[in-house]
């Protein structure tokens, strides 16, 4: 029995492209110069409500080893984008970058035996240190940075690339350790909005310069709202302002919004200026002819963990589900969060070719 395929992003994986659509096939033999849609054109037509030369799709994973060395990780975010044949791609920062130009010390020797970075200490220990919040300089948003322009030279306008922002809750919680209900409810409120303004302006900076830099928008991170975690009424008033202003400072075409969770604030969410929504469809309300009622594109439609599990029948039923369901328009098939380790090319190619399939027989 052959043994399935690890992604070793260590290691330089041959670039294979999935077989071209069976639609494709039929144009060549009927002769038709039909012009097929660039992945630009693609993404943009999902956007719309247009009708795409073929639905539109992509998934991305952690790649924890080598993310704060930027000149490997756009290598290999490109070689992902190429092997897997994406129409949109995400980048894939380091998932304490927002934390540690603010004073944290953060422990990454846990990364070469699988397992995560934790925060050593930080500057908030105290409800008063919400007060004296700054950022104390620039390296980690200037190495995030590096690893966008690297991955722009590479891309070359190929695709869409959107820059992975964390929202200003997310930031100030894991600056407080997972602490920052307990503030709240200490009754040190003013004291944490004093944090979030000095965040927020420091991620618009950032949003700004990632779109300078060539990204087509942002793929904006919550993780905070989602009812397993804290009330709407707590989110809407340390969460939404916030979040608004980030998203607005992008000036991309495509910005996407990460709700995280089992429980996403989606009545919070519907309305956030942004183009796309990527949720845990499936596994969280709203349904997903409910959410396209936003307006917004639907990036999702693929249980990640079931991707992982290998579960190949569910997986099939979930594209077949998704694309009916939406009848083909504003969507972009993709899991509803980052594909957990091992990933197993195998499964990674079944989409693509499920996809194609579905496609074929629906339309």
């Amino acid at each position: 029995m052959k043994t399935p395929t690890r992604m070793n992003f260590l290691q330089t994986p041959k670039i294979r492209i999935p077989k071209p659509c069976f639609r494709q096939f039929q144009r060549l033999l009927s002769h038709k110069e039909e012009p097929m849609m660039n992945k630009n054109e693609r993404i943009k037509a999902a956007i719309t409500g247009e009708k795409p030369d073929t639905i539109p799709y992509s998934f991305w994973a952690h790649m924890p080893a080598i993310d704060r060395d930027p000149p490997l990780i756009a290598e290999k975010t490109w070689e992902f984008f190429n092997r897997y044949n994406l129409d949109l791609v995400k980048t894939m920062n380091n998932g304490m970058y927002s934390v540690e130009d603010f004073g944290c010390e953060v422990d990454f020797s846990e990364i070469e035996n699988g397992g995560v970075a934790k925060i050593k200490t930080t500057p908030i220990n105290r409800a008063e240190d919400f007060e004296t919040i700054k950022a104390l300089g620039r390296k980690a948003l200037d190495r995030e940075l590096e690893y966008l322009s690297r991955l722009m030279e590479k891309i070359q306008n190929q695709a869409p690339v959107v820059f992975t922002v964390f929202s200003p809750l997310t930031t100030v919680n894991k600056l407080c350790n997972g602490r920052i209900l307990e503030f709240i409810k200490a009754g040190v409120g003013k004291s944490v909005h004093k944090a979030l303004e000095e965040i927020t302006e420091v991620t618009k900076l950032l949003v700004e310069e990632s779109i300078t830099k060539g990204a087509s928008g942002i793929f904006f991170v919550s993780q905070m709202g989602n009812y397993n975690i804290m009330t709407e009424e707590l989110y809407r008033e340390y969460g939404k302002t916030y979040d608004e202003e980030i998203i607005k400072a992008s000036k991309g075409w495509c910005n996407v919004i990460h709700a995280h969770g089992e429980q996403i604030m989606y009545t919070v969410f519907k309305d956030y200026p942004g183009e796309i929504l990527n949720y845990h469809v499936w596994e969280s309300p709203p349904a997903i002819e409910e959410a396209m009622k936003s307006g917004k594109c639907i990036l999702g439609g693929l249980k990640r963990m079931d991707i992982t599990n290998r579960k190949k029948d569910a997986v099939e039923k979930q594209i077949h589900d998704t694309i009916t369901k939406l009848n083909g328009r504003k969507l972009i098939l993709a899991p509803g969060c980052v594909i957990r380790y091992p990933v197993y090319e195998e499964m990674l190619d079944f989409i693509y070719n499920t996809k194609e399939s579905e496609e074929a027989k629906l339309f």
